[in-house]
């Protein structure tokens, strides 16, 4: 079974057995902590000790921690954030000079289409005068 699965289940599961304001607040509070540490229940319970649960919140905590800790989700590590790329590499002589080369082309291109549409406007312009 998918960890996640089964940490997000119990959490709906905690969601249908306390349907009062402070058990969802209190689960509400702990996705939102869940997304800031990439689904670890353990840190996220951490960051909530410095915030005040809604009264009747803290037993409602405590199942959800019990009940992942016996379904062995509490402290999920799913390694390094994908999305902190590593630096980029420094480009090597030869990329440098194909990316130079390239962009020297693209001016000519540039500048061959302003020269066809100066010499156009210029041809219209003293045609329309004789």
């Amino acid at each position: 079974m998918n960890p996640l699965v089964s940490l997000y289940g119990i959490i709906a599961d905690l969601r249908r057995e306390h349907q009062t304001p402070a058990a969802m607040q209190t689960l509400d509070m702990v996705g939102a902590e869940l997304g800031r540490t990439r689904d670890n229940l353990k840190e996220a319970v951490a960051n909530l000790e410095d915030k005040p649960l809604p009264p009747g919140g803290k037993p409602v905590l405590d199942e959800l921690v019990q009940r992942a800790r016996q379904e062995g989700v509490y402290d999920l590590d799913y390694g390094p954030d994908p999305y902190d790329k590593p630096p980029l590499e420094p480009l090597d002589e030869g990329t440098a000079g194909i990316g130079a080369l390239l962009a020297i082309s693209s001016l000519a291109g540039v500048a061959l289409a302003i020269l066809a549409a100066v010499l156009g406007l210029n041809a219209i312009f003293s045609s329309g005068s004789g």
